[in-house]
């Protein structure tokens, strides 16, 4: 918001968003999350760097407190560090916190611990989900919920980016198409990432695999559509308002049940 010149909006916009979301929640009868995240200055050796992700936490959580709200995220964070300080922060405030890494290519925090020990010592420290969000597509990201579910007892987290990552490119800011991609356009992420798109499908099996190994709470992070989102709902068991959307291939002219019917159909005005 600074660089664009309405820092000065940070607090107002904030709290709309919040006053919006309780108005949806009250209208569907579900609850209303408040949100803080990575904040980029985090440096785990200067005491300054420190001293300012407190005081950043403190005061959105202020604003978010106010409000009120059922639950606050705190999402997006390769620190444990960092992470420790934003579960601090919305603990203080009484609230419900659910904590979720994002683990980049190395497959650790940026301090270089184990995600599943990271999950567990925010568990000790009073989270009630801890996970991971963002950065690791379907099939990166389950092997560390596995992990983590193996440690951890409280519920797990799983929202992964909809990309199709894979074992030597384990993120979708690492994804590279060198079969489609011209030698300008560099590293398709983050504006050319079309053909690395997950499925429905896809999505909809990661779901039932995270669901196996104990993942009860799910989402799906940046760049999901919402057929993505009703898929995951659909592999839950969900039926939501959009399922009537969902593909009905019987009624494909081809490939459902149109032709059994037309033949159905001439045999019987031939009987005639």
């Amino acid at each position: 918001m600074k660089l664009v010149g309405r820092e000065d909006e940070l607090e107002p916009m904030n709290r709309q968003a919040i006053r919006i979301a309780k108005e949806v929640a009250t209208e569907t009868g579900t609850l209303v999350a408040g949100n803080i995240c990575n904040t980029n200055i985090y440096e785990p050796d200067d005491p300054d760097s420190i001293a300012k992700v407190k005081a950043l936490f403190a005061e959105q959580m202020e604003w978010i407190a106010d409000e009120g709200v059922d639950f606050v995220i705190a999402e997006t964070i390769p620190w444990q560090g960092e992470a420790e300080l934003a579960l601090d922060a919305v603990t203080k405030t009484g609230l419900p916190a659910v904590v979720t890494l994002a683990i980049h290519k190395d497959g650790l925090t940026r301090e270089g611990y184990a995600p599943a020990d990271t999950c567990k010592a925010l568990e000790d420290r009073g989270a009630a989900v801890v996970g991971l969000n963002c950065a690791r597509g379907p099939d990166t990201m389950l092997p560390i919920l596995e992990e983590i579910a193996a440690k951890c007892t409280i519920p797990i987290a799983a929202l992964p980016v909809p990309f199709r990552t894979h074992e030597d490119e384990p993120t979708f800011q690492s994804l590279t198409d060198p079969g489609h991609g011209h030698p300008d356009d560099g590293r398709p992420f983050p504006v050319n990432l079309d053909s690395h798109t997950c499925t429905r499908t896809d999505i909809a099996r990661f779901t039932a695999a995270a669901k196996k190994i104990g993942v009860r709470y799910f989402g799906v992070c940046c760049g999901a559509g919402p057929h993505h989102i009703r898929a995951m709902a659909e592999a839950l068991g969900r039926h939501p308002e959009a399922s009537k959307y969902s593909a009905d291939m019987s009624k494909h002219y081809a490939l459902g049940e149109f032709e059994a019917q037309l033949e159905q159909d001439r045999t019987f005005t031939g009987n005639l």
